[in-house]
């Protein structure tokens, strides 16, 4: 068995890649790397990255050790999409670093905290995470001296765009995000983004199980009769009957992640009959790194059930209820008095609506959970309780 193998044509290579927005780089020797290595490397120095290590993932500021936050699951996608890219003889670095990167838009409290920021720009053009992820790392997280932003390649931006598909009516971040450096919005991504985006559902699938039946707000019975399940939960009793329970259930999640890869690798191997270079891909009209169709619907099923019991819990409901109330307020005080923000944030704040607003909506967007937590409770005095579920 060999380790090392050739891109496939229709991979992204880096030695083609269509460049940076910025040329200007100062030119020292920082190692042999490749472009896209260089976009993971600066992704992960990057502070948006060591943020979501007290950002949401499932549970708002858990108090568990062993719960997931969005650094965790980030890395449990890379480690997924890496394996996927090396079997289809892909650009691993490529996809890793639009793995590692795909949540770092998300504000505190996650999908609670992008409604509240969404609702408080509402006559600002709204708020998306998504479109976050591109305006954090293309303008606000900028550490370099030519630049603003990490100045990534063309391709990990682009994949981060549309690596759910293409984007016909972006919102206004990203539509100025792409009217200053084009990112083809219209087609879709690469094969690579493709594999990050599918890695993402293959990770919180059944990452989310664990974290759920760890908080008790899952039920093992009923978990264990969903049929995405069922099957190979019967293999491992099967295999390992007189197991620990814990090991058994971490042994099912390891099956049914090889099982949702395994089914993925064949079937993006069979739409990929005919692509022969990035190019076919981009115009090919669909997504072809793809589940099964049986796969595709046994997976959808699972999460509706996952959202009926775990996602729209009813604590995590009152959960999401107080985050958002907590950031409503949070962007309240800082529009009514911006002397409340950091220094560099007040000396930076623009005059004129909607930019006024949008730049208080970054400055929040950036926080952790336990900062926003922190800051909302010496603004007004209180505590907010209840935010953290687990």
């Amino acid at each position: 068995m060999t380790f090392i193998h050739a891109l496939a044509p229709y991979a992204s290579n880096p030695a083609r890649t269509r460049g940076r927005e910025f040329s200007i780089e100062n030119g020292l020797p920082r190692g042999e790397r490749s472009p896209y290595q260089r976009d993971r490397d600066r992704i992960i120095h990057s502070i948006a990255f060591r943020r979501l290590r007290y950002k949401t993932q499932v549970f708002v500021a858990p108090d568990g050790d062993h719960y997931r936050v969005r650094l965790t699951h980030s890395l449990e996608v890379a480690q997924i999409a890496r394996v996927i890219a090396r079997i289809l003889h892909l650009d691993e670095d490529l996809t890793e670093a639009l793995a590692l990167a795909h949540d770092i838009g998300h504000p505190p409290f996650g999908h609670a905290g992008e409604d509240a920021l969404n609702a408080a720009l509402h006559k600002a053009g709204g708020f998306d995470h998504n479109a976050h992820t591109l305006r954090t790392l293309m303008r606000l997280d900028s550490p370099y001296c030519e630049h603003d932003g990490l100045n990534l390649t063309w391709e990990t931006l682009e994949g981060l765009a549309k690596h759910n598909g293409p984007v016909l009516q972006p919102t206004w971040a990203l539509a100025e995000l792409d009217a200053a450096y084009n990112l083809d919005l219209g087609t879709h991504a690469s094969l690579e983004a493709q594999v990050a985006a599918l890695s993402d559902d293959i990770a919180y699938d059944n990452h989310d199980i664990d974290d759920g039946l760890r908080a008790g707000f899952l039920e093992l019975e009923e978990v264990l009769a969903q049929p995405f399940v069922r099957d190979h939960w019967k293999e491992v009793e099967r295999r390992y009957p007189n197991a620990p329970l814990d090991r058994q259930l971490a042994e099912l999640i390891r099956t049914q992640i090889g099982v949702m890869v395994n089914d993925l690798v064949a079937q993006t191997r069979d739409n990929l009959v005919g692509i022969e270079s990035v190019d076919d891909v981009r115009a090919a009209g669909k997504a072809l790194v793809a589940f099964s169709p049986e796969m595709a619907e046994a997976e959808r099923t699972f999460k509706r059930f996952m959202y009926d019991r775990l996602y729209h819990h009813p604590e995590q409901l009152e959960t999401a209820r107080r985050a958002r109330a907590l950031l409503a307020e949070l962007y309240s005080a800082y529009s009514q008095e911006t002397v409340l923000m950091e220094d560099s944030w007040i000396d930076t704040m623009p005059r004129f609506e909607p930019a006024r607003s949008r730049h208080i909506a970054d400055y929040i967007a950036g926080m952790t959970d336990r900062f926003a937590i922190a800051r909302h409770a010496e603004i007004y005095g209180r505590t907010t309780e209840g935010l953290s579920n687990v």
